[in-house]
């Protein structure tokens, strides 16, 4: 009886020592699977910070917050569980679930751009004499971008949760755990506490523009109200290329041909790293906006034909 008692206790310390040697691991794994979702992110910051522009900047926090803990759920609850559960019965459907959100973001990407360069951009201007329009309460146009934020914020955070998983998934359990929660947590803080220092950023340089402040003081704030609305311009075009090149990039990995294409250009331009980077940025946008409007246009014939 003692025997089996100490042979047991054996076991559970050996265990311990396993799963403390995978935890020790977790920081150098949620840093390297950050780095791979780095596109991701960039595009998740970029894209977030217009469902709060035109609303009550007294709500603008408010909404952020909102987003920003539905995006949580739905990565703890929901895509976290789903990917192990996945990645123990059907590791096959990872690749296909991951590409077919890259053709949603390069489909999305596709439809910004051509919102952009469109003429018939929805515009008052344009607006027939007798058309009626629409009217919303506040409330509503608020649930209305909520609702708009968290259905990109899914997509996003389903690619960051599935390659987060990619790149745990030979480590013990307890490690893919850790992990994926670290990741899910720390990207989650970063993104949403980023958009929010941009979305109130010109309240901060208005605050600072007061004449109680020191004239630098004051400048400075000046500066931050005027380059904000041209910084947020800047920030939709990054968050639209964004969407393009890690849409892409997301399908090109999902095929052997692409993939090894992509790293042939990345390996023969590696002495310089910063063209290198830039030549699959480019290929990949321009390949996300051709897949894009192919998506666009049959759709559009799909919806023609209904």
């Amino acid at each position: 009886m003692a025997t089996g008692l100490l042979a047991l206790l054996d076991d559970v310390s050996a265990l311990v020592k396993v799963s403390a040697a995978s935890l020790d691991d977790v920081p150098a794994q949620v840093s390297k699977t950050t780095g791979k979702v780095s596109g991701i992110v960039i595009d998740d910051a970029a894209v977030t910070p217009k469902y709060v522009v035109g609303l009550d900047p007294s709500r603008e926090l408010s909404i952020i917050f909102q987003i920003a803990k539905k995006s949580l759920v739905n990565k703890l609850i929901i895509l976290s569980p789903a990917a192990l559960l996945l990645g123990f019965f059907a590791p096959w459907a990872i690749t296909p679930i991951l590409m077919m959100g890259g053709a949603y973001l390069c489909f999305e990407g596709y439809e910004k751009v051509h919102s952009m360069f469109s003429k018939h951009h929805t515009d008052d201007a344009h607006q027939s004499p007798g058309e009626d329009l629409k009217v919303i309460t506040p409330e509503e146009l608020e649930n209305t971008r909520v609702k708009g934020a968290v259905r990109t914020d899914l997509i996003l955070s389903a690619e960051i949760v599935a390659i987060t998983y990619a790149n745990v998934a030979e480590q013990p359990l307890v490690s893919q755990i850790a992990v994926m929660l670290a990741v899910a947590i720390f990207i989650t803080v970063a993104v949403y506490g980023f958009v929010g220092l941009i979305v109130k950023a010109d309240d901060i340089g208005v605050h600072m523009a007061k004449e109680n402040h020191h004239p630098q003081v004051r400048k400075i704030g000046r500066g931050i109200v005027t380059f904000m609305p041209h910084f947020l311009k800047i920030l939709s075009y990054i968050g639209t290329a964004a969407m393009l090149w890690v849409g892409a990039e997301i399908i090109a990995h999902g095929i052997p041909f692409t993939s090894h294409a992509l790293d042939d250009l990345e390996h023969s331009l590696a002495q310089i790293p910063v063209l290198a980077w830039f030549a699959k940025v480019l290929v990949s946008g321009l390949a996300g906006l051709a897949l894009g409007a192919i998506i666009a246009n049959i759709l559009s014939l799909f919806r023609k034909a209904a």
